[in-house]
């Protein structure tokens, strides 16, 4: 047993009992679980399979490839109509919803999937990165935050650029530049510690 998760189960009061169930359904199948993005997860030879989670009016599962799923039973949604592409959710709102056998099926199927190599894989965002004027003439007068900053991969690079232009403000940028200018050079992505 993962004490993370544990913790993680214990905290959501209002869910405590909904979130036990689905833990211990999936404890009984081939998956490792584990603690990713702040929520338990369940993995299967180190793929993400299911992410679990209690939110004020419902709990659920995220099926990661749950696009590939059957779903005979309809229980499936898409939680972000026009941003997530594989990913479905299935909620819950309350200890009666929950049908363990049909949870373990789901998930048996999901694992299958994975073993057969079913995937939607992120799409690589080739959009040219234009770095902002403020953290340019940084990185042109220190050649170090330069060099730290060349050596991300561009996905981090992107989270970085991004961070600055959506500030508004020109204080906020300020601030926000203030505060990743430590991090690049030590060499930490933005979103680092949600990984």
């Amino acid at each position: 047993m993962n004490l993370k998760v544990t913790e993680y189960i214990l905290d959501k009061n209002k869910w405590t009992q909904e979130l036990k169930l689905l833990r211990s359904a999936l404890q009984e199948l081939p998956l490792e679980e584990d603690i990713k993005w702040g929520i338990p997860a369940y993995l299967y030879k180190g793929k993400n399979i299911i992410g679990m989670s209690a939110f004020k009016n419902y709990c659920g599962l995220w099926f990661h490839q749950g696009i590939f799923l059957k779903d005979e039973n309809k229980l499936l949604i898409n939680a972000q109509e026009g941003k997530t592409k594989a990913m479905r959710q299935w909620r819950f709102n309350s200890l009666k919803d929950i049908d363990v056998e049909l949870v373990k099926s789901y998930a048996l199927e999901a694992i299958d999937n994975a073993e057969k190599g079913k995937a939607i894989k992120p799409q690589k965002n080739k959009t040219p990165i234009i770095i902002p004027q403020q953290l340019q003439n940084e990185l042109d007068s220190n050649s170090l935050l330069l060099e730290k900053f060349d050596s991300f991969s561009l996905s981090k690079q992107r989270e970085y650029v991004n961070y600055l232009i959506e500030a508004k403000r020109e204080t906020t940028k300020q601030k926000r530049l203030e505060k990743i200018i430590p991090m690049i050079l030590k060499g930490i992505g933005l979103h680092d510690k949600y990984r």
